[in-house]
């Protein structure tokens, strides 16, 4: 059984989730500005306990999973960043894959968080996982998200379409890994 280790980067904590973290995460999730690009949109409470606990349910058995995010000088919870699997019914097929994703809370939208977190993330996965791919998809409209992934260093692979939306598949390779700033 893993739990997710601690990863500190200029700005954050990336931290395993705690119980304490579900009304902050519950609120991210009820947002509609935030949840405009995620498949199946705002949904309630009960949704979000079910994804709050996919959270602990990765790192257990499958060794990695997503981090919660806080404001290394005050603690606030900003979002969330890391990997998963879904068994996504997408083509061409990213199962076996560390699929990557990341959600922050408005307050730190446009601000770089996103793309600190997963350098931290990518670097730690890198050194962890060797063997697998690492990917993710990003809804056609979501720019911000495209922006990070291109910041990131992921390339597109395909178009595909996801829960009947138009998507586009990423692939990252260790040849783009970029260092999180501070990271040798």
């Amino acid at each position: 059984m893993t739990q997710a280790p601690t990863l500190h980067t200029q700005r954050l904590t990336l931290r395993a989730y705690r119980l304490e973290d579900f009304p902050a995460f519950a609120a991210m999730r009820s947002d509609p500005a935030v949840m405009a690009h995620i498949t199946g949109g705002v949904r309630g409470e009960e949704d979000a306990w079910g994804r709050f606990m996919r959270n602990f349910g990765f790192w257990q058995v499958l060794g990695f999973g997503y981090w919660a995010l806080t404001d290394r000088d005050t603690g606030t919870y900003v979002g969330h960043a890391g990997f998963h699997e879904m068994r996504r019914d997408l083509m061409p097929s990213i199962r076996g894959t560390l699929e990557a994703g990341w959600m922050m809370t408005p307050a730190v939208q446009g601000k770089g968080v996103a793309t600190e977190a997963m350098q931290a993330a990518l670097a730690w996965a890198s050194g962890t996982f060797m063997d697998k791919r690492i990917t993710c998809f990003i809804d056609q409209d979501n720019d911000a998200s495209r922006r990070v992934a291109a910041k990131l260093g992921f390339t597109e692979l395909a178009p595909s379409t996801y829960g009947g939306k138009a998507v586009t598949i990423f692939e990252w390779t260790r040849s783009s890994h970029r260092p999180a700033a501070g990271a040798p």
